[in-house]
């Protein structure tokens, strides 16, 4: 996609639309594009730091949900998988994927005898500790480029967003 040399690649496509429907406002349309290309372009750079470490982008949010759970680094399948944001059965693939690479195991739960908890292994936990360090640094990069007013105001317009979002009134 070729951008205009007066803005971005979400301009161009913005141009079109007013081209082609000039009786729509086609202003949010902006905004959202420029997210959604942002969020693109952010899972690229973000997947290549976990690449690095020989994982991949989801294998990395589990094992970092297990670490910031706190000793002993576990959780319920249930817990985790809402944690995450994932169904069950997408947790039951991603648990036997991870328990062959070393990386998790599962456990007695000693509060109910009935149940099973996920848990980080020393090779996990060693590992997770490597990358989320890469990870955050990888992160401060990419926000390098932005001063703090300019950071401090993209938060605070990306928190009123996302509760607007997860209240559902959007």
């Amino acid at each position: 996609m070729k951008k205009e040399a007066s803005g971005d690649a979400v301009d161009m496509i913005i141009g079109q639309w007013r081209r082609e429907r000039p009786d729509l406002d086609v202003a949010p349309m902006a905004t959202i594009g420029r997210i959604k290309r942002c969020s693109a372009l952010l899972r690229r750079r973000l997947d290549e730091t976990f690449s690095a470490f020989g994982m991949s982008g989801w294998e990395f949010d589990v094992l970092a949900t297990l670490r910031r759970s706190g000793a002993p680094y576990s959780l319920t399948p249930t817990a985790l998988f809402s944690s995450l944001m994932v169904t069950s059965g997408t947790m039951t693939h991603r648990m036997q994927r991870l328990e062959a690479a070393g990386w998790v195991r599962r456990v007695p739960n000693r509060e109910d005898a009935r149940s099973m908890l996920v848990q980080l292994s020393e090779a996990g936990l060693e590992l997770i500790d490597r990358a989320v360090a890469a990870h955050v640094e990888n992160e401060r990069a990419i926000l390098a480029p932005l001063d703090a007013a300019a950071l401090a105001a993209l938060d605070a317009g990306l928190i009123r967003l996302l509760a607007t979002l997860e209240s559902g009134d959007a």
